[in-house]
């Protein structure tokens, strides 16, 4: 059961009023965003960083997405349509230009780099920065959205976790619930350590309508034991956002910044 988050969302717009107190209250405000990553491609994490976004932006923050690179656009009137983007620009409610928040698009579902190599557009690590840079200037929080797992080249052999530590954000880990996922998320999580990335927990999201067997049911637990990295949350499968769902993220947030 869901405890109703409704006191402490209303307590957190305190907070934005006072960055003071933002950024020395957690390593999220400290840096001004979150990057979201993923145990593997399909596992939600632009409906994890959409419901986040969501939640920061009930709390009173002022929340803005960002997703650097996105590929299998799809093309309409001769323009390439990043979907995913423009699911998170539409959570957010902001308004930005689609290049800040969306630096670079390409036609081919494929890793960055290899969409990237095929179409002829290379990816410039400064460009991606200096996007995020005026977007974390502009507001109190930027959720960038990776592509794949945290392993995933961006260009050449310039990889997501190479991305994330220039970037300098905490992190938190998409997975999914069912067997395997220990495997995954495990490795995803020793991998962002010996880079010294800062972990903020893992979020298992249910993208797929499941039974909840007894993997699913053992899995967070033992993750934690396992890694010693917090579960923020688990996320039931849904197609359409629910007030259910609102509460979950809101749970999630105060976990976040607890």
């Amino acid at each position: 059961m869901v405890k109703d988050s409704s006191d402490g969302i209303n307590s957190l717009k305190n907070f934005h009023l006072n960055p003071r107190i933002l950024e020395s209250l957690n390593p999220i405000f400290m840096h001004k965003g979150i990057f979201i990553t993923g145990t593997d491609t399909g596992v939600g994490k632009t409906f994890v960083a959409a419901g986040l976004l969501k939640a920061f932006k009930e709390a009173g923050f002022n929340a803005c997405p960002m997703k650097p690179v996105e590929t299998g656009c799809l093309i309409k009137k001769g323009k390439l349509i990043p979907e995913d983007t423009i699911k998170l620009i539409n959570a957010s409610g902001i308004m930005e230009p689609l290049d800040i928040i969306n630096p670079y698009r390409f036609r081919h579902p494929l890793a960055p780099s290899v969409a990237s190599e095929i179409e002829g557009i290379p990816i410039k690590k400064q460009k991606i920065l200096s996007a995020y840079h005026y977007l974390s200037n502009k507001y109190n929080i930027t959720i960038v959205e990776g592509a794949g797992g945290i392993m995933v080249p961006v260009y050449k052999k310039y990889l997501s976790l190479d991305l994330i530590a220039d970037l300098r954000l905490p992190i938190i880990i998409v997975s999914r619930p069912e067997l395997g996922t220990i495997n995954h998320t495990c490795l995803t999580i020793d991998a962002a350590k010996r880079r010294r990335i800062n972990i903020l927990g893992v979020i298992i999201n249910y993208s797929d309508r499941m039974k909840k067997g007894l993997a699913e049911k053992t899995n967070p637990k033992i993750i934690e034991k396992l890694s010693g990295v917090h579960i923020l949350g688990t996320v039931p499968y849904s197609k359409t956002g629910t007030h259910y769902l609102k509460s979950v993220f809101h749970n999630i947030l105060k976990e976040l910044i607890r």
